[in-house]
């Protein structure tokens, strides 16, 4: 079932069948060096990843990362949604996409969608989004849909610096 659908797009729950597109996703190279090596190399470490984190967050929260699948042909094409870090006070927003998506407008219209999902179904006042400083697409995602930068943080105090960016509703 679906959670949020964008004309071309469909956002649903992550679920164990979906290990081969998580094994794949969480080791491409931009993955790797943008969001971080999560030590994903099987089916079954996908399968644990999935239980663990959207399936344990949907549980816990009512919302988590999702995957995004084009309507059109079904092809799973990222993971986009919504995550509550113990290290951010407010909930963030997050997605990535496979490489070969890159640069098709999926990502701001995945990420479009389940911002005004965190406005509208979950009642958010502010949303946060975070990435590395030298992610220039996901900077240019995030300020086209209104999000801005605030200040530079660390989630952890041995972690990079990350930028944090933030809309009020």
């Amino acid at each position: 079932m679906n959670v949020l659908e964008t004309p071309r797009l469909a956002l649903r729950e992550l679920a164990p069948a979906d290990a081969a597109f998580i094994l794949e996703l969480l080791n491409e190279p931009a993955w790797l060096r943008f969001i971080g090596d999560k030590q994903v190399r099987s089916l079954a470490d996908a399968e644990s990843y999935i239980r663990k984190g959207p399936m344990a967050s949907y549980a816990r929260h009512g919302f988590g990362l999702w995957l995004t699948v084009r309507k059109n042909d079904n092809a799973p094409v990222g993971i986009c949604g919504l995550l509550k870090r113990d290290a951010l006070d407010d909930v963030d927003l997050g997605f990535a996409l496979l490489q070969r998506f890159h640069r098709l407008g999926y990502a701001t219209e995945c990420a479009g969608a389940t911002l005004a999902h965190a406005r509208d179904a979950v009642g958010l006042q502010r949303l946060v989004a975070i990435t590395v400083p030298d992610n220039t697409a996901s900077i240019r995602v995030l300020e086209n849909l209104g999000l801005r930068f605030e200040k530079m943080i660390r989630l952890t105090p041995a972690a990079e610096e990350l930028k944090l960016f933030a809309i009020r509703f």
